[in-house]
């Protein structure tokens, strides 16, 4: 809905002010929800608790971050004489303004790409909301008490099987670890500069407060840093502190956790951007975001204990991984042996079994097992990460391997509920956004899946996986029509790698389809000369639990692919 009041308007869906002459006014993401809040509740008297309550959730701030985003909004809106934001003393704030409310258009997507940061991820909320997309629609009457009543039927039956294994800290929850979020100190001296950290700690901030397991508390604006010298975090248990710098061609931020107890610090990240990537917004969402991620695994791993491996097993691990990534099907079989005998010695070892898991998954996806042993290897596979989440529900990398090893193997309902798992104790994870993506796509959930990969592309994180969220938005954009939108998008990902050939396959289909037939056919050329051997068969995604709103424009373009060179069989 779009927001009118005193010539201004108040776009939700683009997360944009405007102002009488139509120009749109840029506001910190916080300060648009507050404005949000208070236009939206015109002629009511809100109070500062529930202003803070609902622009910080579940993070501890000071007045001081509320008469910020005041002074803000009044600056925004010209409001120097405080006639549209009134103080009633003792009470709160009145929006005096009288506001009009009008439909932003029937159109207009469900989600769009806002023109600020977002204020969440892409929509993933359960499991019954992505089955949804394959069902007939029934009256919402009927279904509310209907999933009330599985809801509580689900967590009585859950804790009744549960209860003789459940840790104590489960049903008698233990205080929260508390992290402090200082400002990010400016070293640039420059109006840039201070506008860059501001907007990085307060997603740092954001980003934080999104973790299940740790409680956020947010420093006065303008504190300064030290352990001793912030009164607010002299009651948390860590500290995250941060300083910006500008060189020449970029701005650079060093970021670390440090436990405030003894001061040690437990974990430093960096990261940089060019001074021409992007605008101002995503130079600050990448900052926040490329040190946000480290840092947030780490911590992780540090509230998991015994989470990082050690020994025997650390060494396996990192060679596992290593062939995960690099293998080829002559070395697949001694990395699987090399694993299965650590784990015979470990059983119990959930860095090994997620190893395993994930090897074992990288041979189902590459076919490198024979037809009669894929379904033994799957099921291998799902027994293993389900023994590490048992033993680890919390930790990362086992949250990663599940999410992942779920929308590979087509449960696609069940994998927006892991991914969104594992999003909940990393909001930055660019693997969990992916498979969130992939899944939204076999969905039918277009317009969210490339929502969901353009977030991935504005996290970047980690840097090395930014090819796949390119082709998947890539992919997304033809599923749309959009494919001007796809060449672009496709060209990115191929410029970073080639991967398998399917990426050349999908461009050159959005070549086809935007008369470039030269550039079409040679890229498809190009595609078979690096993938021999392929066919529409073994090309083709499984259409397993797919969404028939997916199978219809996906046959749509493995015909073009025919049509350009692909053998059918």
């Amino acid at each position: 809905m779009v927001l009118r009041f005193a010539g201004f308007e108040l776009d939700q869906p683009r997360a944009e002010l405007r102002g009488p002459e139509g120009a749109a006014i840029k506001l910190r993401p916080k300060t648009f929800e507050m404005l949000r809040l208070l236009a939206s509740n015109a002629g009511r008297v809100i109070s500062k608790q529930e202003l803070m309550e609902a622009v910080w959730p579940n993070v501890h701030v000071g007045e001081d971050n509320l008469f910020q985003c005041i002074r803000e909004i009044r600056t925004a809106l010209g409001d120097d004489r405080r006639e549209l934001i009134k103080v009633v003393s003792g009470r709160g704030y009145l929006f005096a303004a009288e506001v009009s409310v009008e439909s932003a258009g029937a159109t207009r997507s469900a989600v769009t790409e806002p023109s600020a940061e977002p204020t969440g991820i892409a929509p993933v909320v359960s499991a019954q909301e992505a089955a949804r997309s394959t069902e007939s629609p029934r009256p919402l009457g009927w279904r509310r008490p209907a999933v009330a009543a599985a809801v509580g039927l689900f967590a009585i039956v859950g804790l009744a099987v549960a209860a003789p294994t459940l840790r104590p800290d489960f049903i008698f929850k233990r205080t929260p670890p508390t992290i402090a979020v200082a400002p990010i100190v400016d070293t640039s001296n420059e109006d840039a500069g201070a506008s860059i950290a501001a907007g990085v700690t307060d997603r740092l901030t954001d980003g934080f407060a999104k973790i299940e397991n740790i409680r956020v508390i947010a420093p006065r604006p303008g504190a300064m840093l030290g352990v001793q010298t912030v009164s607010s975090t002299t009651q948390a248990d860590f500290m995250l502190q941060g300083e910006l710098h500008r060189s020449q061609q970029s701005w650079s931020l060093r970021a670390r956790i440090i436990k405030t107890a003894t001061g040690e610090v437990q974990s430093v990240a960096t990261a940089s951007v060019d001074l021409n990537e992007g605008d101002a917004q995503l130079r600050q969402t990448r900052l926040a975001a490329r040190t946000g991620d480290p840092l947030a695994r780490h911590l992780n791993a540090l509230l998991e204990a015994g989470a990082l491996p050690a020994g025997n097993s650390k060494v396996a691990v990192e060679q596992a991984t290593a062939a995960i990534n690099q293998t080829n099907r002559e070395r697949f079989a001694t990395a699987q042996t090399m694993l299965e005998k650590s784990l015979a010695s470990e059983p119990d070892n959930a860095d090994l079994q997620v190893a395993l898991a994930g090897l074992q998954l990288r041979g189902i996806m590459m076919s490198w097992y024979d037809p009669a042993e894929t379904a033994a290897a799957e099921s291998n596979t799902r027994s293993l990460l389900e023994r590490a989440l048992r033993s680890k529900p919390r930790h990362i990398p086992v949250l990663e391997a599940y999410c992942r090893f779920l929308t590979a193997t087509n449960e696609f309902a069940e994998g927006l509920v892991a991914c969104a798992r594992t999003l909940s104790f990393n909001p930055w994870n660019g693997s969990a956004l992916y498979n969130i993506g992939l899944a939204q796509i076999r969905l039918g959930r277009f317009e969210d899946a490339l929502a969901t990969f353009k977030q991935a592309d504005r996290f970047d994180t980690p840097e090395v996986s930014r090819w796949t969220w390119l082709l998947g938005a890539g992919w997304a954009s033809m599923l749309l029509g959009h494919n001007d939108d796809a060449v672009s998008w496709l060209e990115r990902s191929i410029a970073i790698t080639p991967a398998s050939g399917r990426p050349l396959m999908a461009l050159a289909v959005a070549y086809q389809r935007v008369g470039r037939a030269n550039e079409a056919s040679a890229t498809m050329a190009k595609a078979m000369e690096m993938r021999p051997g392929s066919t529409r068969l073994n090309v083709e995604l499984p259409r397993r639990n797919a969404s028939p709103a997916y199978l219809e424009p996906s046959d749509l373009i493995y015909r073009a692919m025919v049509e350009l060179g692909l053998p059918e069989r």
